[in-house]
């Protein structure tokens, strides 16, 4: 799972947009458990947000694009910017 970080936020999105069976897992139990760096793990909630996609987008472009240029242009797309959840420390 590709995370990325837009201002003081953590942001995760399906790269296979809302239809994906992980991201309709998240929405039925709107909570998961993260390990980012070296961060012990931490529980989450994951809040639907689409207030911060083109600061997520950037995140993912210059966090990314040189280790996975396949991948960025799928996720920063329409179908995976409605699949977008923000990840709010419990």
């Amino acid at each position: 799972m590709l995370v990325v970080r837009a201002g003081d936020d953590l942001y995760v999105r399906s790269v296979n947009g809302r239809d994906s069976s992980w991201f309709r897992g998240a929405l039925s139990r709107h909570e998961g458990r993260i390990r980012v760096g070296g961060v012990d793990e931490k529980d989450v909630a994951l809040v639907e947000s689409e207030a911060a996609n083109d600061e997520v987008d950037d995140a993912y472009h210059a966090k990314y694009d040189l280790g996975y240029p396949s991948i960025v242009p799928r996720i920063v797309a329409p179908e995976p910017r409605a699949a977008t959840l923000r990840l709010v420390p419990r």
